[in-house]
């Protein structure tokens, strides 16, 4: 229990998320090029001091290279969150950037699956009653 999110973090993980997307929809080309970056998530620390921001990458032949760019650029991106949110939080947090690669692994994993169709498996439900014993 002791890692769930309390509700302040997740009011400030929406917050830095919907302020991050502007910021990345303004500037993202002076950061990581013509690569189109989504961010799936953020979580923040629970003295609210670190945020960390998971990232979809498509159309980049580098994906770590996008976050590199981002990194490089990370003071200026912190300022401009500072601008935007300075009458909704006291402290800016420090931003950290993870590639979030989940989205790919799901389409990967469909490929595989549609390439190599399930065969019709019967089985037959008195084969597990031998190691079922309900009344145990």
């Amino acid at each position: 229990m002791a890692n769930e999110e309390t509700r302040r973090q997740k009011q400030v993980a929406g917050l830095l998320q919907d302020e991050m997307s502007q910021v990345l929809q303004r500037n993202g080309t002076a950061y990581y090029g013509t690569s189109f970056v989504t961010i799936t998530g953020v979580k923040t620390t629970p003295d609210l001091l670190v945020a960390r921001f998971y990232l979809s990458v498509f159309n980049a032949d580098d994906k770590a290279k996008v976050l590199k760019g981002l990194k490089m650029h990370v003071s200026e991106i912190r300022r401009e969150m500072g601008n935007r949110l300075r009458k909704n939080l006291r402290v800016i947090p420090s931003l950290e950037f993870f590639l979030d690669e989940t989205l790919e692994d799901v389409f990967r994993i469909d490929a595989i699956l549609k390439a190599n169709p399930a065969k019709d498996v019967k089985t037959n439900p008195d084969d597990y009653t031998e190691h079922y014993n309900p009344e145990v």
